[in-house]
């Protein structure tokens, strides 16, 4: 198994996944207002490939909580064949952790609480997400204590948030190959098993 950064040549493939695993309208929720003209963070948008297939993604996008900056999770998408294995988790933990290493403080997602809060996350009372919304589905996380304190208001798209930090002259391996089951990893070129 390989966790891979998202490239632009496999934003079509993702597509194809989400449209896989979810709902035929998914792009009408409000969640898709909010990504629409605004680039992913590129840094966090992960992939799981097995000899090559496409078996899971996760995506994240800068979005603004009363005017203060945060990252909106969510498409995370694991192949109907693959589910259960652990491989969203992976995904969930791996990008919370390359967040927080990029400095982002707050991290927001519209999704089911029992789901989500293994990893941290609980309702955001005062925080607005574009109607249709389930209010108790509008979930955060703090990578730095207290990030969602006094934090409240409308969620905005925002397009001008810098999405990554300044290019390495040297970048890494596009992606790492890893055990799910083990957390071992060792880096290896993009496409290879």
């Amino acid at each position: 198994m390989e966790l891979c950064e998202e490239r632009p040549s496999d934003w079509h493939e993702v597509e194809a996944l989400m449209d896989l695993c979810f709902a035929p309208g998914r792009t009408a929720l409000s969640s898709y207002r909010l990504r629409e003209d605004v680039e992913p963070v590129a840094d966090l948008c992960l992939l799981l490939r097995q000899g090559g297939t496409l078996r899971a993604a996760i995506r994240y996008w800068p979005v603004r909580v009363g005017g203060r900056p945060a990252l909106l999770l969510g498409p995370v998408a694991v192949h109907p064949t693959a589910q259960g294995e652990g491989l969203g988790g992976l995904l969930m933990r791996e990008s919370l952790a390359r967040a927080r290493a990029l400095g982002w403080q707050r991290v927001m997602l519209v999704g089911d609480a029992p789901y989500y809060s293994r990893f941290g996350f609980a309702r955001l009372d005062g925080v607005e997400m574009p109607p249709p919304t389930n209010p108790d589905r509008v979930l955060g996380l703090e990578l730095v204590p207290g990030a969602w304190v006094d934090v409240t208001g409308q969620v905005t798209r925002a397009p001008g948030i810098a999405t990554a930090p300044p290019a390495d002259p040297e970048p890494g391996p596009a992606c790492t190959e890893i055990d799910p089951g083990e957390g071992s990893a060792k880096e290896t070129p993009h496409g290879q098993a």
